[in-house]
């Protein structure tokens, strides 16, 4: 028995039928799993949060079909360490490369796996925490399919728990009494890996041959190993939901703090800059359109620099956030206008707002009575630009702030009682 090996690593499953969780993906009949049964693997991307099976998915793809498996860490490998498996790979067939946290990758280095995936000389496998359709290139991510990992249930994290004790060699030499197991499912936050990691901690910081494993006991040995701050579990989701209401609030303190504890906890600068992208057009909108351009500038700047200076940036652009006047009509006229187009459909496009590329939609007075605004006086000429059954209908409904109400007073000159701003 090697004590060495961590307890999430020792109890890795080794085949389909062992992996707990991810029915849709590896399921009987499912597509991943005809995909493997046939040996018809893509390149891929497993999508999930931590702890989900990921790497296990990876390691089990390769054992199944036996093929040569290479793996590499995207937080310690660079384009040297891609280049020389290529072509180490170019001599064998049916090569997987496994990069873990392929999101970390570099343009450069996500680039050197182009022309290697293209040609059939490795099949890719990348794990990514983040959205790939915003953290791999577009030409690398059209070569591959991306499977979506659920976050395990608590029935799955039980079973995983009862399996280990079960299964473990290193375990079985105590007696362990699952009494509860709230505490151990609240702390790992839905993570496997930190889920058998917590249970190893707990089993070995006793001598005792029989561990009767409660809530009280879980905290007690927790609270002395346990970072205060999990950018992966429940708290990661608590605490930018915190920051993005003190932003939303207009309280530049409270953002300010809760950003320092995601920045202590090692937070990815992207992710929090990306939450404030979207906050900026979300709750401040047109009240101070400068926002958007500053949280854009800021996820810009904190992109190419990362820490520790982008908390800076980062502090810099909660605080003008927080400080700024707030309005939500930008998402409340979207959804206005969707919810419109979900109750009636595909209304029909006017004839004077439709294109005329041919003689005969020329004939048919496609666009005909179009005016161009820019002849009228003050660049408007009144006309419908809504499908006949909605007109009248202001989907935007401005704000009471400054900026929103100058542009109030605007639209109401130009359309006088035709939308009730």
């Amino acid at each position: 028995m090697n004590t060495h090996i961590p307890l999430a690593e020792r109890v890795r499953p080794k085949s389909l039928d062992d992996l707990i969780g991810q029915e849709h993906l590896t399921g009987k009949g499912s597509i991943l799993r005809n995909a493997i049964e046939q040996n018809k693997i893509p390149s891929l991307i497993l999508w999930g949060p931590p702890g989900v099976g990921k790497t296990t998915i990876a390691t089990i793809i390769a054992n199944t079909l036996l093929v040569p498996f290479f793996q590499l860490s995207a937080i310690s490998s660079g384009v040297k360490d891609v280049r020389e498996i290529i072509e180490e790979a170019k001599q064998i067939e049916g090569a997987i490369l496994f990069i873990d946290e392929i999101h970390r990758f570099n343009k450069g280095q996500q680039d050197a796996l182009l022309g290697a995936v293209e040609k059939g000389i490795i099949t890719l496998i990348g794990a990514t925490t983040e959205n790939p359709s915003f953290e791999v290139n577009t030409a690398l991510l059209s070569r591959c399919q991306v499977y979506v990992l659920k976050s395990l249930q608590e029935k799955d994290l039980n079973k995983l728990l009862e399996q280990s004790i079960a299964k473990d060699a290193i375990l079985q030499q105590h007696t362990i009494v699952l009494k509860e197991t709230e505490a151990l499912l609240t702390i790992s936050g839905g993570d496997a890996r930190k889920l058998l990691n917590l249970l190893e901690l707990i089993v070995t910081s006793t001598n005792k041959k029989e561990i009767i494993i409660t809530d009280d006991y879980v905290m007690q040995v927790a609270q002395k190993k346990i970072a205060l701050y999990d950018k992966q579990g429940e708290q990661h989701y608590d605490i930018i939901s915190a920051f993005i209401k003190s932003i939303r609030g207009s309280d530049p303190n409270g953002a300010v703090y809760w950003l320092a504890r995601m920045i202590e906890g090692g937070e990815d600068v992207k992710f929090i800059a990306r939450r404030m992208l979207i906050l900026a057009s979300e709750d401040i909108g047109n009240a101070n359109p400068n926002a958007l351009l500053l949280a854009n500038a800021t996820f810009d700047a904190v992109t190419k620099i990362g820490y520790p200076e982008s908390r800076i940036i980062l502090s810099q652009c909660a605080i003008y956030l927080a400080s700024s006047a707030k309005t939500n009509t930008a998402i409340a006229a979207i959804a206005a206008a969707q919810a419109a187009v979900q109750q009636q459909g595909n209304l029909p496009v006017p004839l004077h707002l439709r294109n005329a590329p041919t003689k005969l939609m020329k004939d048919l007075n496609y666009g005909k009575e179009y005016q161009y605004s820019h002849l009228g006086e003050g660049n408007f000429i009144e006309q419908e630009y809504l499908p006949e059954k909605l007109t009248g209908t202001a989907f935007y409904k401005p704000g009471n702030n400054a900026r929103e109400n100058e542009l109030r007073k605007y639209l109401k000159e130009k359309w006088k009682d035709k939308y009730k701003y």
